[in-house]
């Protein structure tokens, strides 16, 4: 069960675009933008005040792979796995980040909920190649030990 001040946001984003199905999508984004995630139990209750059916709220959010319904740490990485970024050598680079944070293919968020490590097919960054993205915030020609250190200045320069 959420706390209420969950609900009073949506309430108070939902103002914001007016409470029609045409507002489900900047609404879901806000929601995401504002926790780091879209929990269901939120999508439940604005898709009942906006006039859609649950089942029609959950295929939106399930069809745009942006919306995530598990909760994210405070800092997203993203690491870029498209061509250029495999080729240059960014898998190196993800096995550091999950050996440093005790993460894997299946355990993507530290349990502090400080980080979230995730696989992109392609940042846009190409010619920057390995890159990857804290936040919103890109990092060009990533190695295994810039990347660490990245973590050590994320957490105030404690190392582990």
């Amino acid at each position: 069960m959420l706390e209420q001040s969950y609900y009073d946001k949506a309430d108070e984003i939902i103002s914001t675009y007016g409470p029609n199905p045409a507002s489900l999508i900047p609404i879901m984004q806000d929601i995401q933008a504002e926790y780091r995630y879209l929990p269901a139990e939120l999508l439940n209750y604005v898709a009942g005040k906006i006039g859609v059916t649950k089942a029609k709220a959950y295929s939106v959010a399930t069809f745009y792979e942006n919306f995530s319904f598990e909760a994210k740490g405070k800092y997203v990485i993203k690491v870029c796995d498209g061509t250029a970024c495999h080729v240059k050598k960014s898998m190196p680079v993800l096995e550091a980040l999950y050996k440093k944070l005790g993460l894997s293919p299946e355990k993507h968020t530290t349990d502090d909920m400080m980080f979230t490590v995730e696989t992109v097919s392609c940042l846009g960054a190409c010619g920057l190649a390995p890159t990857m993205m804290v936040n919103e915030e890109v990092h060009p020609r990533m190695t295994p030990e810039a990347a660490e250190a990245l973590i050590d200045e994320l957490r105030g320069g404690e190392t582990e």
